[in-house]
Parts: structure tokens; sequence; C-alpha cells
């Protein structure tokens, strides 16, 4: 077996870096408790110029593209991003899949390049979902990936190479609030992987009628059973 070069020994200088309010700010605050009682020596970071030397960092739900300068800070800098790439580089890949109508959602960790998206992928993984799960539900699926991927890396017992992407490569757009935009006209269960993708807060659905704009929450109850029901 290959031997570990000797910057792979714990505690390992870390850096775990999330550059905006995201939904995925929660488990970087997990990952780095979890990896500081493993042993390491991580860090969170809001901002990329704040990203210190050291010997790995993890760019999580980051909207910027690390500065070159930065990437050469540590000897590893990697990502996790929710799309089979090549296929899906860009913004909101999980939101744009599940629109599409996937149930199966792939998941990888990948070298952070200069080009967005486009380094040697290190693991491929998926997510199954039943269709019926809302935003914040797919979230914590996806959130906790992302912890379970980062801690996989830094089990291994050499850091492990990826693999260039190869096929086709396509993009995901930034995800706007006029995309959730529902039509009046169609039914709900013909938009309801639209509906079910909307952040009922950052960019609610929304549908305009007669001349006005209204606004759509989603939230899904619990359903109690009564024996009327049963009956």
């Amino acid at each position: 077996m290959k031997r570990a070069p000797a910057w792979w020994r714990k505690p390992r200088r870390i850096s775990v870096v999330v550059d905006n309010p995201s939904w995925v700010l929660p488990y970087a605050e997990q990952l780095v408790d979890v990896l500081g009682r493993s042993g390491d020596d991580p860090t969170l970071y809001r901002a990329h110029d704040e990203v210190p030397r050291g010997e790995v960092a993890f760019y999580l739900g980051c909207t910027k593209i690390t500065p070159p300068d930065v990437l050469q800070r540590n000897r590893r800098n990697l990502v996790v991003h929710a799309s089979d790439l090549p296929k899906g580089r860009g913004f909101s890949p999980l939101t744009w899949l599940v629109i599409e109508g996937h149930d199966r959602v792939p998941v990888c960790l990948l070298e952070a390049v200069e080009e967005v998206d486009a380094g040697p992928v290190i693991y491929r993984d998926s997510l199954a979902f039943e269709g019926h799960e809302l935003i914040g539900e797919m979230r914590v699926r996806l959130g906790s990936m992302h912890v379970e991927l980062c801690k996989r890396f830094l089990a291994e017992p050499v850091p492990p190479a990826g693999t260039p992407q190869s096929g086709e490569t396509t993009y995901f757009t930034r995800r706007r609030p006029a995309d959730s935009r529902l039509d009046p006209q169609r039914t709900i269960a013909e938009q309801f992987d639209l509906l079910r993708t909307v952040d009922n807060e950052a960019y609610p659905a929304f549908f305009e009628l007669r001349g006005h704009r209204y606004k759509l929450v989603i939230e899904k109850m619990a359903v109690t059973t009564t024996r009327e029901d049963e009956a």
C-alpha cells in the first residue's frame, strides 16, 4: 500500500468555507465539530480571503469563485456538488434536477479548480427521493451527505486522487425568485416538483391571476387518522 505523506497525519489544518448565508452552514458547523473531535484542526471561514495555509480546504455551498492564490494555500481543495458531472455544473443543481423530475440525485466530491465544477471527481454517490419531500427535507439529506463525503475523504489511509471528468458538459443557471412562478391554468399535480422545491422565505411560490400576484406557502402536514376516516 502507498505510504501516506507526512502532511496527511493528524492533526491536519482544515478550512471549511461557506461564503454566503447558505442553508448548508449548519452542516459546515457540524463538520467542523466532528473533525475537531476526531483529532484534526478544523476552522469555519465565511470568506475566501480568510483561508490560511493548511492541508485541506472544503468549499461548501459557495457562490463565489475561489481565487487561484487562495487555492494555492492548501494541498487539497474540495467541493461537494449535486449532479452527475460534467452534466449539471453551476448553481442549484438539486433544485433543477428535482424540477426536471429526477428522484435520484447524483452527488460528487471533486477537486476545486479555477473553472467552476470542472475538477477531477473523487467520489460519486447519490440520494434517492420518494417524490413527496419538500426542499427542507431534501436539504437535510444533502447536507448530511456533505458531511459524510468530507469525512470519508479525510478517513482514507492516503489522500485519494480524482478522475478527470469526461462527456457532455451542461450548466445550470442561478435560481431566481421568478423561477418559482406557477401557472394557475395547470394543476398542482403537474407543477408539484416545482412547488416542493421553493423556499417559502427566499423564493416563495407565486402566481398571477386577474391582474394580481399571489404568494403560496407549502408546508407538509402531519396526517392523523380518525375513526371516521377508517369507517
